[in-house]
């Protein structure tokens, strides 16, 4: 069987996402197993959809970005350097089991499944905006899991300030770890009053059902107000520390990626003007609003603080 990369399926050949949703439960149903799905479909022999699902209020109110632009256009060097790459690739990644350990500053040091995480506080889709620095931006309908609620099960200690995300690191199933082109495991991080946002959620899912590998599968983290390298993928670990960490980006270029990534139209990219966005699927360019537009929600976070030196 031919698989052919995404950029040369036309728009009339893509499924619509109810047919598709209805054929994965179907085949759940049914019983048919990884092995024996068709190649390329191995979400429909994943976990069920999430019952019960609620919808934030704190949503945005713009159109999502379908699922064909969210799930075909993806940073994620792991499986590759170009947008195009995460899809074609990530099928390699196996999310199922997946263990996230959970240590540092905290009283309750463990080691979690995916399943528990979410036993801990039931998933509710927000939809939210993603700026990458690059100068384009999405609408994801996110299913997540407030950061805040998995944060609180851990209990941190007086010391923990802030929280340290990593990344699987398997080149067997992330080829693309094989390149130098950054220090692997991908590593972030967030002050803890960030990461206790209730704008800061671990998503397991989009449009209602399970996260596929490019986006980060099984579990990611999103902070809607930070630009979008921030939102470290396929998580494995949550270390809580007294000093802050040495996240990834800001590591392989210093003067190019902060600590704080906080969307902000003031401050270019070195190489490139941050005051204007498109939207992916849009032709015109629309003005980068600061903190991505949830300013009203976070900026008190960081009041007094030079936002061109913690940039």
């Amino acid at each position: 069987m031919t698989v052919r990369r995404p950029p040369d399926i036309l728009p009339s050949e893509i499924t619509d996402r109810d047919l598709y949703l209805n054929r994965r439960k179907f085949l759940v149903a049914a019983g048919v197993t990884l092995g024996t799905a068709l190649a390329g479909e191995s979400l429909l022999a994943a976990p069920s959809t999430f019952p019960n699902l609620r919808k934030s209020p704190l949503s945005a109110s713009e159109k999502p970005n379908s699922l064909r632009d969210i799930t075909t256009y993806n940073n994620f060097y792991e499986f590759g350097t170009g947008k195009a790459d995460p899809a074609k690739n990530a099928h390699t990644l196996v999310t199922r089991p997946w263990t996230v350990r959970i240590d540092g500053e905290v009283k309750r040091a463990q080691s979690v499944d995916v399943e528990t995480l979410m036993r801990w506080s039931p998933p509710e889709e927000r939809i939210y905006r993603l700026r990458c620095v690059e100068a384009w931006s999405m609408v994801i309908p996110w299913v997540g899991l407030p950061l805040a609620a998995i944060i609180k099960r851990a209990e941190p200690t007086s010391r923990a300030k802030y929280v340290e995300f990593t990344t699987l690191h398997d080149p067997k199933q992330m080829p693309g770890q094989h390149s130098r082109v950054l220090d692997w495991p991908y590593v972030e991080g967030l002050r803890l009053d960030e990461a206790l946002h209730p704008l800061a959620i671990l998503a397991v899912g989009l449009y209602g059902d399970i996260l596929p590998g490019q986006s980060g599968a099984p579990i990611r983290l999103v902070v809607p107000w930070k630009y979008g390298f921030k939102s470290v993928k396929s998580i494995v670990r949550i270390r809580f520390t007294e000093q802050q960490p040495v996240n990834t980006w800001n590591r392989a270029a210093p003067n190019e990626y902060g600590f704080y990534a906080n969307v902000n139209p003031a401050v270019d990219h070195p190489r490139w003007s941050q005051a204007k966005e498109r939207r992916l699927g849009e032709f015109t360019k629309r003005p980068t609003l600061p903190f991505n537009g949830y300013a009203d929600q976070v900026a008190s976070l960081y009041s007094g603080m030079d936002l061109r030196r913690n940039f």
